[in-house]
């Protein structure tokens, strides 16, 4: 078994709009085609043995997404025959689930390749489900060869990867609560951090830093001496203490405060590098060893008696509060310390890191050295009730455990820390303090707190291990987006296989017309007011990403092709309209897509993202298009070239909104009224009417500006002023007028197409029509020579040349097939090939007589408008 294709979903694509996140495999069965688990010796039995627990949800999680929704995979199930690519699909789920990552949602299904099937699974970190789908195909490999499999090394590795790659709970309780809200987010690249928000009214979080964070909040917090006396100062119950740099001022600073001390590094975190309760000078020693691993200046401060507490502020209100409790073991008089240690770390609600609610206890060598200066070991037995704290400090990410108190607190103690969060100047902020007891005020209970964190953890606050959990992220979205804001920008995006590109720059030039700053992608670009940024293809996630991370842009209009929702999925998860232009045989037999059906299914997965009160703009003349008004759980406009299409008139008299051409306007239908926005024949992108296709992507921009808000004359303007030009349209209905002859520019690529150019092409008079045109390697033969046959019927003459990419194809077959369709309706057709596409070029402009007419269907759109560019400007010269 092989893996033969692998490709990560970032967001909806064809294989799941509810579902965004997906690892789709093709995976080669070769040997065991066909076989299903029943057909193979003991499998069944040695599957469950294997994963005895497979598709059961896992105990003390802290995603909260523990219940599948799908039954789990049993031994009847496999005893009774299942395909083995769906065997495959389980094994990948559950290596995931069982290194701490509940995934659940999946599919397989045979490939049209004999023996070769579909696996599709969700991932919660991508790294990880790619190497769940390398290593499930190998274990199932080998139980069907009745080989031994070792999961331990394999649970281990993705484990790694989640810890690496996880953006930890602080900040995935933040996540979720947005998405909850229906606030999107994105993770930037290589990094931590989190936009939540689109374009203008994004914010940032960083753990449980936040756009808001004061830097120099997190710079007091940072020095311990800073933050302690101005505590002081405000009259915020401190402890004594000072700041040492060697044993001498060890030494001096036992003298003046006594034992029991604390020793921490002056710019330490999370108890990195702390020791309390010091009661004699080799473990004080011991204690400025350790903090000088972090920082060469140490506090050394009286220890307080009590309870170590955590209290977290939010936005200046106290939000939760947490007794926090050291990692410990309890004897029994029998068992050793280690073997406590183990039986504690069975509890289910213990993991690797952050996996779950309470991490593993390890016995690392802070441990050790505690034992040590016990004089114990890890093989020495505890008597009966006897308990030892094996950590100096009490964080939840080295074993401890947490009991909220929120309820517990005294008014003057939560006076107190907000008091303080508003003293160091911190958003979010987390106090630590030692009392005998939260709900007696500290000043009474002779407590004192004993260090501020700028980016607490939420973790002992979402999840303590006693007490009532606590939405702590709730308040920070709050803070992040108040009621009555909001978090998102307009989204407009557009498919389709002819025209997307032209009715994006149509509806971006009317928003911006508005006085919106519009960030669009298209086939040619990403730009960003206007400018642009990024050139090639940009019509995928990644480019609509681009766009709606920028902080200047408040509108985006997004291209959308196929090959991006194939590669990687949509770079959005909802969008206000969605426009879908028409549906034709192109690209056919890529990427796995064979027929217009099947294309239909990849574009109508754009219409399926719209919010439920926004938009799906759809083509009524298209079948396919028009079938996807059943998909979508939105509105619903249509546009038609025909007044008369009984589906335009169907759906308005029930109400609905719709973009016709008639008598030679655009007008919009609503109810019974009609709006006419204006003649079309004025919008310069028709050529004066004859340009029928740009009068189709005229009706879906003005249809998508209209639900947009747009009025009449803002439309009816910005159609009016959009000029079509190598600069504002590059490759698409680029006109050159010469002294002779004109030359047109087109991208016109697929016979829907080229069959519409033919009639912009009839409309056109001229003496003679030549054209450049070429075959690709990536259409389907009969794609190829259908694109064919029509250039020859609308050339009296056609260059032949070739692209530079051939995708897969010789140049030999590409001109024969190519030459066999253009003669197909003219067999006496002159056609002269040559090879190179500059050269042809300069072929057309030397012989294109007077009053006629050059068409280059082009592949390098901007070294060919540089070359007419050229041209022109000689030409006025001499």
């Amino acid at each position: 078994m092989k893996i033969i294709d692998i490709r990560t979903m970032r967001g909806p694509s064809y294989w799941s709009v509810k579902h965004t996140k997906l690892i789709v495999s093709k995976v080669d069965l070769e040997e065991f085609a066909g076989t299903w688990s029943n057909g193979i010796p003991d499998f069944p039995a040695q599957f469950m043995q294997l994963f005895p627990k497979i598709g059961q949800p896992q105990p003390g999680g802290i995603s909260g997404r523990q219940s599948p929704k799908h039954a789990p995979l049993n031994e009847d199930q496999l005893n009774d025959g299942e395909p083995l690519g769906h065997v495959i699909q389980h094994v990948a789920l559950e290596l995931q689930r069982l290194a701490g990552m509940p995934v659940y949602w999946g599919k397989s299904y045979p490939a049209r390749e004999e023996g070769v099937e579909y696996v599709v699974f969700a991932y919660q970190e991508e790294r990880a489900g790619r190497r769940a789908a390398e290593y499930a195909v190998e274990i199932v490999e080998a139980l069907c060869k009745q080989e031994p499999v070792n999961l331990k090394p394999i649970i281990d590795e993705l484990h790694e990867i989640r810890e690496d790659e996880f953006i930890g709970p602080s900040t995935y309780s933040i996540v979720a609560e947005a998405a909850s809200r229906n606030i999107p987010y994105i993770q930037l690249k290589n990094s931590s951090i989190i936009q939540l928000g689109y374009g203008v009214n994004q914010k940032r979080i960083w753990a449980t830093t936040t756009s808001f964070t004061s830097h120099a909040g997190v710079e007091v917090a940072g020095n311990k001496n800073r933050t302690k006396a101005m505590l002081n100062d405000a009259g915020v119950p401190v402890p004594r203490g000072t700041t040492v740099y060697s044993e001498d001022g060890l030494r001096d600073a036992i003298d003046e405060l006594g034992f029991p001390i604390v020793t921490k590094p002056l710019d330490g975190n999370h108890g990195k590098g702390a020791t309390i309760r010091i009661m004699n000078w080799e473990d004080a020693a011991a204690g400025l060893k350790a903090a000088q691993e972090y920082s060469r200046a140490v506090i050394v401060e009286q220890f307080v008696e009590g309870f170590d507490f955590r209290l977290l502020v939010v936005n200046g209100k106290l939000i939760a509060a947490a007794k926090r409790t050291p990692a410990a073991v309890t004897g029994d008089g029998s068992s050793t310390i280690k073997q406590l240690i183990d039986k504690v770390n069975e509890d289910p609600r213990r993991g690797v890191g952050h996996e779950k609610v309470l991490t593993s206890i390890k016995a690392d060598k802070h441990t050790l050295d505690i034992l040590e200066g016990k004089g114990l070991t890890l093989e020495s037995v505890l008597p009966a009730g006897e308990t030892l704290y094996l950590k100096s400090t009490a964080n939840i990410s080295t074993g401890g455990t947490a009991t909220d108190v929120t309820d517990n607190m005294h008014p003057y103690n939560v006076l107190l820390a907000e008091r303080v969060a508003g003293i160091v100047g911190l958003d979010i902020c987390g106090i630590d303090l030692m009392a005998t007891d939260i709900a007696v005020p500290l000043n009474e209970s002779r407590g004192a707190v004993i260090e501020v964190n700028a980016a607490p953890g939420f973790r002992m606050h979402i999840a303590p291990a006693e007490g009532l959990p606590r939405n702590v992220a709730a308040p920070v979205v709050d803070m992040l987006f108040p009621p009555g804001s909001t978090a998102r920008i307009p989204i407009i995006a557009i498919t389709g296989t002819n025209g997307k590109t032209t009715t994006t720059r149509l509806i971006a030039h009317m928003v911006a017309s508005k006085g919106y700053k519009v960030g669009f992608t298209t086939t040619d670009g990403i730009y960003i007011q206007g400018v642009q940024l990024q050139k090639g293809d940009c019509t995928g996630g990644q480019s609509a990403e681009f766009v709606l991370k920028d902080p200047t842009v408040n509108y985006a209009v997004l291209e959308t092709a196929r090959g991006g929702m194939l590669r990687s999925g949509l770079g959005f998860h909802t969008c206000d309209i969605a426009v879908v232009t028409n549906v034709a045989a192109d690209h056919l037999g890529l990427r796995d897509i064979y027929t217009v059906e099947e294309m239909a299914a990849v574009k109508g997965v754009l219409p399926r993202t719209v919010r439920k009160n926004g938009w799906a703009v759809l083509n009524a003349d298209d079948d396919l298009v028009y079938a996807m008004a059943r998909t979508v759980d939105c509105r619903v406009a249509l546009f038609s070239m025909r007044d008369d299409n009984p589906r335009i008139q169907e759906h308005v008299e029930a109400g609905g909104v719709a973009a016709v051409y008639e008598e030679g306007y655009v007008t919009i239908y609503r109810n019974s009224y009609k709006l006419r926005i204006d003649r079309a024949a004025e919008f310069p992108i028709t050529l004066g009417g004859r340009a029928g296709f740009n009068i189709e992507n005229s009706l879906a921009a003005a249809l998508a500006g209209y639900l947009a808000g747009f009025d009449k004359d803002e439309i009816k303007t910005a159609l009016r002023t959009f000029i079509p030009s190598a600069t504002k349209t590059p490759g698409r209905m680029n006109i050159y007028k010469f002294a002779d002859f004109e030359v047109v520019v087109d991208y016109a690529h697929n016979t829907a197409g080229i069959t519409k150019f033919a009639e912009f092409m009839e409309a056109t008079p001229a003496t003679r029509k030549i054209g450049i045109v070429s075959g690709l390697g990536d259409r389907r033969d009969e794609d190829t020579l259908g694109f064919a046959r029509i250039a020859g019927r609308i050339f009296d003459e056609v260059i032949l040349r070739q692209d530079r990419d051939l995708r897969g194809k010789s140049a030999e077959f590409l001109r024969e097939i190519m030459e066999r369709g253009l003669r197909l309706d003219k067999p006496d057709l002159k056609i002269i090939y040559i090879e190179n596409e500059p050269d042809a070029i300069d072929h057309l402009l030397q012989h294109t007589p007077q009053g006629g007419v050059g068409v280059i269907f082009t592949e390098n759109i901007s070294a060919t408008l540089a070359k007419l560019d050229e041209f022109e400007k000689t030409s006025a010269e001499s």
